[in-house]
């Protein structure tokens, strides 16, 4: 089959590889997809860099986690009626070598979740850890009707999704953004209001908008850059579910302030997701997908060739929407 791998840590012209690899061989309790579509995201990235050094111990990494495409073949144990389902793809290249940048994903039948008729197999590509981080961040703590919920960052690529999924639920939303255009964004996937996360004492301009309340839970990409902030804004015994801690590795946290708030913190990555909150997530991105419900943001469609430069995108600073290859171009 075609694939793309890598065999050393590296840039992506450096070190991804196309070529041929053989086709998998579906086992009990899997579903071969032949895949029309691969998705990019930072996580695939790190790992090519070498965020987890023994990483290639056993092996080249076909990379990637997301795709979608059409199920060809079963294993015992699965129903032979799914061959011919349309499916999205998530966790392919977790804890395994062979992700979703290749023609053929052999994976467990749980992982390849039904695509609905409407939906592409572009859009598919987009769901496995956005829009699942994204379902999970905001709906694991209870209600949220009459709730005020911030998120930070609201056109990257969870933050978008995470928008949408906290106005299903009926929460007030207040999104941050850095640029107009950004807020813009913010505003078409639902936000009620957006503050500038790049001005001074922005925590404080939340509150005001807020007609002086503070929001009820906050859904973050950068935990320890924007913690000062978010503890200027969020109310007593308020969430802070966050996904993300890029520009402060190693965040100080001002244990009393947060103990006499009574905060939770919860850290949210779809690898470590309980399998209830996985089949919830499941089912509320078919249901939505099914009604027209969720807005996208496909901001590259690449030829299976490009798949280097799918990673430089990742890489760009600015990028805010899904990169995806076609894997049949």
């Amino acid at each position: 089959m075609k694939a793309a791998w890598f065999e050393k840590f590296g840039s992506p012209a450096e070190s991804i590889i196309i070529g041929v690899q053989p086709k998998p061989q579906v086992g009990e309790g899997e579903v071969l997809v032949k895949l029309k579509t691969t998705g990019v995201n930072p996580s695939d990235v790190k790992k090519r860099i070498g965020a987890f050094p023994n990483l290639l111990d056993s092996g080249h990494v076909i990379p990637h986690s997301d795709g979608a495409g059409i199920i060809e073949a079963v294993g015992k144990g699965v129903s032979p009626e799914r061959v011919g389902e349309r499916v999205w793809v998530y966790q392919a290249q977790y804890a395994r070598m062979l992700g979703t940048a290749a023609e053929f994903v052999c994976i467990d039948a749980n992982r390849a979740a039904k695509l609905p008729d409407n939906a592409s197999f572009e859009i598919g590509a987009c769901l496995g850890i956005p829009a699942m981080t994204a379902h999970r961040a905001v709906c694991s703590d209870g209600d949220l009707t009459g709730k005020t919920v911030l998120i930070t960052g609201g056109a990257g690529r969870v933050g978008f999704y995470a928008i949408q999924w906290a106005k299903m639920t009926g929460a007030k939303v207040i999104a941050t953004a850095s640029n107009r255009e950004d807020a813009v964004s913010c505003v078409e996937a639902g936000a009620d209001l957006v503050v500038n996360h790049r001005d001074d004492n922005w925590g404080e301009k939340v509150v005001e908008l807020n007609h002086g309340n503070k929001v009820d839970r906050v859904v973050d990409v950068e935990f320890g850059y924007n913690l000062p902030e978010v503890l200027k804004c969020i109310t007593i015994g308020g969430v802070i579910a966050t996904y993300g801690n890029t520009q402060i590795k190693e965040p100080k946290l001002p244990f009393f302030q947060m103990m006499f708030m009574d905060l939770t913190i919860k850290m949210t990555i779809v690898y470590a997701m309980p399998e209830t909150a996985k089949t919830q997530a499941i089912a509320a991105i078919y249901a939505a997908l099914s009604q027209n419900q969720l807005k996208h943001r496909v901001t590259h469609v690449l030829p299976f060739n490009d798949m280097a430069k799918s990673h430089e995108l990742i890489e760009t600073n600015g990028l805010r929407g899904c990169v995806v290859v076609d894997i049949e171009s």
